[in-house]
């Protein structure tokens, strides 16, 4: 799903106001397409006369957004050392370049631009937000690098330079909705932060929620950060809605559950579905807080299949038994090694042969089968529901026939017209 006018320019070793462009971008609003930075035109700097070839990993390992984002980083390096045990990729290692994207959209963007041209990576894998995430996007089409995007986002979006391994819109989000709207759900408060991510996903719930006859009742944004919820969760107990839907995200998720509770709202009175709550973060919330709410994902811990115990084990002998596996984390892992099979059925390193190579790529996940879509770089993804239980774990309650179609442009979807305008 390309739009009018996509410049797929060549990448350049450095692309002078890539990082400039970033706050036009993120001012810009969501929906617009990408793939419109036109790159200046020099070689890549990328290495691949040696024995190893480099990639990097840019995560937020400090800030708000760390809570998240560590184990994201380790599931990357996880794979890494996988591959490597295996031979490589092409019969090189990979080298692993690590930075800190500190939670901040600049500082994922300077960190970008400098693993393109001063590390001369291959490929990056990282970011969370989608302020993160578009922050980053004109560096890599500016200098045609790859980056590989592993968290559930709002949409609206695909671009040249970027494969989506999260789930997008229609895999996430409106399963989430049919699943509410089947069980009954006719009203809904929604909570979020201040942010794209945010306000976009509410955008498509509120246009899903007029279609199928379902009220919002109430809609609130905090900064990310933020832990006084006293007022929000106050005005969510008098507008009685049916359930919350919650995309709130990093540590705000804990001052919010938390107070939810202490307002003496439970799953059983008023449910919260949440997109991005995974295991990880069940921990610092506190089980107590959280037991019976519902999330919307493509991958759990618990999930029974051969793939997703050896992925379980091997991250737990990595980083220790009491370590969860999750959902971002998941798709993290799965990004590696469906770049390793693209770059191998290419037969090549070049940003160009690989995105050539892409389409029809699969991978057998712990989530089940993914297989890449060359045109808008997204991949199909199983949705699933899942409850919370007193173990802090997640446990399927839901989940789809088979692996879904990537959609981002909600273009099946008669209600969503015009969402992308």
């Amino acid at each position: 799903m390309h739009g009018p006018g996509r410049i797929w320019g060549k990448r350049s070793t450095l692309a002078v106001g890539s990082v400039v462009a970033v706050t036009g971008l993120l001012l810009a609003g969501c929906g617009s397409k990408a793939g419109e930075t036109e790159a200046v035109g020099t070689e890549s700097c990328v290495d691949t006369s040696g024995p190893t070839i480099k990639v990097g990993s840019l995560n937020s390992l400090s800030g708000t957004m760390a809570i998240s984002e560590v184990t994201v980083r380790d599931a990357i390096k996880l794979a890494v050392e996988e591959i490597n045990a295996n031979g490589g990729v092409l019969g090189k290692q990979i080298e692993l370049i690590g930075e800190d994207g500190a939670s901040e959209p600049t500082v994922f963007a300077e960190k970008a631009e400098k693993l393109i041209s001063s590390d001369c990576v291959a490929a990056v894998f990282g970011g969370w937000t989608s302020s993160s995430r578009k922050a980053m996007l004109p560096v890599f089409e500016a200098n045609n690098a790859l980056l590989y995007y592993p968290v559930q986002y709002e949409g609206l979006e695909s671009s040249p330079n970027i494969f989506y391994t999260g789930a997008t819109t229609n895999q996430q989000i409106v399963p989430a909705l049919d699943y509410l709207k089947e069980r009954g759900v006719k009203s809904l408060y929604l909570v979020g932060s201040d942010y794209v991510f945010p306000q976009t996903a509410n955008r498509i719930i509120k246009a899903y929620a007029e279609a199928n006859g379902i009220e919002i009742k109430g809609e609130d944004y905090t900064p990310l950060g933020s832990t006084d919820f006293s007022t929000i969760v106050n005005k969510v107990r008098t507008a009685d809605a049916d359930a919350v839907f919650n995309t709130l995200n990093g540590d705000s998720n804990v001052a919010f559950f938390r107070e939810y509770r202490n307002a003496g709202l439970t799953a059983e009175e008023m449910p919260v579905i949440s997109v991005s709550i995974a295991e990880e973060e069940i921990g610092g919330i506190g089980v107590e807080n959280i037991v019976g709410q519902l999330t919307a994902w493509n991958y759990y811990q618990t999930i029974d299949t051969p793939e997703n115990k050896d992925f379980v084990a091997a991250y737990k002998k990595a980083y220790g038994e009491n370590k969860p596996t999750s959902d971002p984390m998941e798709a993290a892992y799965v990004s590696v090694f469906l770049w390793k099979n693209t770059v191998e059925k290419a037969g090549s390193f070049d940003v160009d042969a690989v995105k050539e190579a892409a389409d029809g790529v699969t991978f057998d996940a712990p989530e089940g089968l993914v297989t890449l879509d060359g045109d808008n770089h997204h991949i199909t993804k199983t949705a699933r529901i899942g409850e919370i239980r007193p173990d802090g774990l997640i446990y399927t309650v839901w989940e789809s026939p088979g692996p879904i179609e990537p959609d981002p442009y909600l273009k099946s979807y008669p209600w969503a017209a015009g969402l992308s305008n």
